[in-house]
């Protein structure tokens, strides 16, 4: 009797538009996870610093142009290189756009794809499926894993940690800056850096520097990761800190892995820490957490009201249960 041969299903290859901002690219992940998981070969496409944070999962990724013109030749490329993968590609849903943002849709539908997404920003004519979404307050993760339900077709709820996977080169690379700079075991690792703000509303603790000093007399070694323009003020309003400027992304979650606790603002390297695992103490002053806070089991929120930040001593003593917690 001959073997029973069994085919292997055709690879559907999907392009992804990634979002602008980092802690939106990590919260977006378990509905990239699950995309992969229902069969689609992902194709992403966003800022360059992209591939660098999501070289774990070792999904291909193309840096955005600069110009309105190379990026919709760069997506007709794409588009191009999955239909020699899959002949099938133009007759389905090929593209998710995970921005709400008009030009990302447009830009899509321009390039020849059928992309997808929410029905927002006045760009539901130019998507192929306009799915309505969620009314607020919704997190932003539960949005993203919304668009990966409503394209596969899923009923499910979202996982509780996002596992955001760090490739074993970052890891090294990571470990070795920490054995180079004398780091000791049981770092705890700040992020007193935000960009933008929220309703005209700084997202910076401006207690920061007061609460560094206070979290260096428990001997505990303090590392902080500035980013491009941030260097002077981590060295002006942290010094006793060690300094490491200039990491890239991959390179900075293999540090967060290594730490002990993240304390931070509402900015994207919390949402790194709570993905790969590490507890996070989230210092939120204007931010709304049921949509923004960092998706962990293991985060802790300490915020004051809507005008006011919480004060040093409330942070602290956050910071002294964190260490209680694991008994240390």
């Amino acid at each position: 009797m001959p073997a029973t041969s069994h085919s292997t299903p055709a690879p559907r290859p999907l392009i992804i538009r990634l979002c602008n901002m980092v802690g939106d690219v990590v919260l977006g992940v378990p509905a990239l996870k699950l995309l992969q998981d229902q069969g689609y070969q992902l194709h992403l496409y966003g800022k360059g610093w992209a591939a660098s944070l999501l070289a774990g999962h070792g999904w291909p990724c193309t840096t955005r142009a600069r110009t309105l013109k190379q990026r919709i030749q760069q997506l007709r490329d794409l588009r191009a290189q999955c239909l020699s993968i899959d002949p099938d590609f133009d007759k389905r849903p090929n593209m998710l756009v995970m921005p709400n943002s008009f030009s990302s849709a447009f830009e899509g539908r321009w390039a020849g794809l059928r992309p997808c997404g929410y029905a927002r920003d006045g760009r539901s004519l130019l998507l192929h499926r306009a799915w309505k979404p969620a009314p607020p307050p919704e997190h932003a993760l539960t949005g993203f894993w919304g668009l990966a339900c409503q394209l596969t077709g899923q009923q499910a709820l979202p996982p509780a940690s996002i596992d955001l996977a760090v490739s074993s080169a970052a890891q090294a690379k990571a470990d070795q800056l920490l054995t180079q700079h004398g780091v000791r075991s049981g770092f705890i690792c700040i992020v007193p850096f935000a960009a933008g703000d929220v309703d005209g509303k700084d997202k910076r603790w401006p207690d920061f520097p007061t609460f560094t000093q206070l979290v260096l007399h428990k001997d505990r070694d303090i590392v902080v990761c500035p980013g491009p323009g941030e260097e002077a003020t981590a060295l002006k309003d942290h010094p006793g800190a060690i300094c490491l400027p200039g990491l890239d992304l991959g390179t900075y979650c293999g540090l967060l892995k290594r730490a002990h606790l993240v304390v931070s603002n509402d900015t994207g390297p919390a949402h790194m820490a709570a993905a790969v695992g590490t507890p996070v103490l989230s210092v939120l002053g204007p931010t709304k957490p049921e949509q923004w806070a960092p998706w962990s089991p293991q985060t802790r929120i300490v915020q004051g009201s809507t005008d006011l930040w919480p004060s040093t001593e409330q942070v602290f003593a956050q910071l002294a249960l964190c260490l209680q917690q694991d008994g240390t």
